[in-house]
């Protein structure tokens, strides 16, 4: 696919005492890219638009350099012991994104420079027993933006130092040639984003095809990454159990009859929404074909204070037994970790 490349960039004061702004500075003043110094950390006023629609477009257009001040990691079940993040949001436009309703009316793309400062929180939040497990993607997919930042191949290799933390990363993308080489030593597992190819085409605009992301789990396991899929969300629509039973043909044609499966986890996440998010959803996507009808879903209380739209509890249970079968099916010695 395509590499993102932003048509403004806004640097926050804080983020040019770091060696990375300062690079991402030189960078994009030599690539032609508009390029705004602010002298706060207010920055929404530079990003245009005054509809939703525009004002989320050019948003998904727009770095922010800025930097984590967050001290305490929160928690990030089941994924991981807790999550942290090197960006958050990303150049990717998912109808049904679950960051729709967190990061306000113009969603731009944060950028963290000050990777020191975030490992040693990171070191601090390690366990004196077992393994600690750090999730990066909740926020955001690093790997959409590794091409400009080269942060994650930071993070991977100071992980792959670590003898009691593991770093999981989830994507939708698939430029990862630049990571293949780095001394991981299996401490990073990624966990590459697959749905059917109906779901991909309708709402996970500007992500890599479902072919691409399955080339891209092939190179990584096969430079000794641990892999994992999530398979999110599962959606109930009138050809789904024919689409699910092809994504799996799919991924075992061009990805798992090549390797041991015991390795390989499986993540299952059925769809839902907010009440909040439905409202955001169909005014920056008027036209969305997402079934978001309440009627069909039942509520179930959100860690976050927000009441969310699952579907019922015997459809729910059908879905796992379904997609479950599909994974023991081809990959029978595979660990399915949570369906939620």
């Amino acid at each position: 696919m395509k590499l993102f490349m932003p048509e403004r960039v806004i640097f926050e004061p804080s983020s040019l005492k770091y060696p990375l702004g300062v690079e991402l500075y030189d960078f994009f003043t030599n690539n032609d890219i508009e390029v705004i110094k602010s002298t706060s950390n207010k920055t929404s006023s530079f990003i245009p638009g005054i509809t939703p629609i525009t004002k989320y477009t050019n948003s998904k257009k727009t770095i922010l350099i800025t930097t984590m001040k967050n001290k305490k990691l929160d928690f990030c079940s089941p994924s991981a012991d807790y999550q942290f993040s090197l960006v958050s949001n990303c150049p990717g436009s998912c109808e049904y994104c679950y960051l729709q309703t967190t990061q306000g009316e113009k969603p731009s793309i944060k950028v963290y420079v000050n990777l020191e400062d975030i490992f040693q929180v990171i070191k601090q939040h390690i366990k004196d027993e077992g393994i600690t497990t750090f999730e990066v993607a909740s926020l955001g997919d690093p790997l959409a933006l590794e091409h400009i930042t080269g942060s994650l191949a930071k993070t991977i290799e100071f992980f792959g130092e670590l003898e009691n933390a593991k770093l999981r990363v989830v994507t939708k993308f698939s430029n990862v040639d630049s990571l293949l080489q780095l001394k991981h030593n299996g401490n990073t597992r990624f966990r590459v984003s697959i749905n059917t190819e109906n779901v991909i085409d309708n709402f996970e605009h500007n992500t890599a095809r479902l072919n691409e992301r399955i080339e891209t789990a092939s190179k990584l396991i096969a430079h000794n990454y641990p892999i994992g899929f999530i398979v999110a969300p599962i959606m109930v629509y009138d050809t789904w159990e024919e689409d699910y039973k092809d994504l799996f043909t799919l991924l075992y044609e061009g990805f798992g009859y090549k390797y041991n499966h015991e390795e390989i986890t499986f993540e299952l996440i059925q769809h839902r929404f907010t009440a909040r998010a439905k409202d955001m959803i169909l005014q920056r996507f008027p036209h969305t074909k997402l079934d978001m009808d309440e009627e069909k879903r039942m509520l179930k209380w959100g860690r976050y204070g927000r009441f969310k739209y699952v579907y019922p509890k015997e459809q729910s249970c059908e879905i796992k037994t379904f997609i479950s079968s599909l994974i023991m099916d081809k990959f029978p010695n595979a660990k399915i970790e949570y369906f939620t």
